[in-house]
């Protein structure tokens, strides 16, 4: 007779993360229909850089001690997200997923946030049902696009790992200031600082003129996280965009213009492809994006809870995908 199934839910152990990897493939290689779980993803790390991070808790389903799933719950400031929730296809339809949802919500309602969300399957009512158990709510789709820059001489962009230690610090606290002016209190400080630490990649940073002045000063017009190189989550062939914002207001279409023209820089001088993520409530960010020859690869859809917009707006210009 089988031993009695006793799941239980705590913090992911370290020393769990490659298995936690190999689940994570295998169960979206499985609902995806593909032969090769080293396939999906290849080369791209989503769980154990996260989980380095101090603004993200990662948690461990097991079975009697066997590591069977594990979900990550990510904190950007006053707005968090949680994923990728993935458990082994032998135990699917058993509640464990429900299990980890369930320490997940209490884990944003530890951190005070009135604000989650998540990305998943546009297609499968089976996920969304469970999602909407714990009050996430379907609303727009979020398209996860792809653009190949042209192998042509282009002006480099500003990059964070240019400056110095003080001045770092300094453009670090001036992206929270433009992302809290979107949406009071996010904050992608954290994350930042997180993947600098882990050199994961680098931050893009856009300037525009200060308020009486002629040339381009100091102030900060946008941002862009960019995730390459070797064991990132864009892994060495790819710079994946996890997040971006262009200051709001007047002019903050051009203001976007030039952060998606500054994140091609930053990939074509690597020689990879771009892939960004958009929601389409943000209708005309979306659309720049389009008229500039990206192409949707993917798209999922946005759930949040509680049921409202948060900075999926027409008049925010942000790039992500809460993968």
């Amino acid at each position: 007779m089988p031993p009695k199934s006793a799941i239980t839910v705590g913090p992911l152990k370290s020393s769990e993360m490659d298995e936690a990897d190999r689940i994570f493939r295998t169960a979206f290689s499985t609902f995806l229909g593909l032969p090769n779980p080293a396939d999906f993803m290849a080369g791209r790390d989503l769980i154990a850089l996260r989980m380095k991070g101090r603004h993200v808790k990662a948690l461990a389903a097991r079975d009697n001690g066997r590591l069977i799933g594990s979900n990550l719950a990510t904190r950007w400031g006053s707005f968090g997200f949680f994923g990728p929730l993935t458990v082994l296809p032998e135990y699917w339809d058993r509640g464990v997923a429900q299990l980890l949802l369930s320490s997940t919500v209490k884990i944003f309602d530890g951190w005070g946030l009135k604000h989650t969300g998540l990305f998943t399957f546009a297609q499968s009512a089976k996920h969304i049902c469970l999602y909407q158990k714990f009050g996430y709510w379907p609303m727009y789709l979020t398209a996860v696009m792809e653009y190949k820059p042209a192998e042509k001489a282009v002006a480099q962009p500003a990059l964070l790992s240019a400056l110095s230690r003080d001045k770092r610090e300094e453009a670090i606290r001036t992206c929270s200031k433009l992302t809290s002016s979107i949406q009071k209190g996010l904050d992608l400080s954290d994350e930042i600082r997180a993947m600098m630490k882990q050199h994961g990649g680098d931050v893009v940073l856009i300037h525009g003129k200060k308020a009486g002045e002629n040339k381009r000063g100091n102030a900060l017009d946008g941002f862009a996280i960019c995730m390459h190189g070797p064991g990132s989550e864009g892994g060495a062939s790819t710079c994946y965009v996890k997040f971006a914002a262009a200051r709001g207001g007047d002019g903050a279409s051009e203001r976007f213009d030039r952060l998606l023209e500054a994140c091609e820089g930053f990939a074509a001088a690597r020689g990879v492809r771009l892939e960004a993520g958009v929601n389409l409530a943000r209708d005309d960010a979306y659309r720049r994006m389009r008229s500039r020859g990206y192409r949707t690869l993917v798209q999922g859809v946005a759930l949040q809870r509680p049921h409202m917009p948060g900075f999926n707006r027409s008049d925010a210009y942000v790039i992500d995908d809460w993968r």
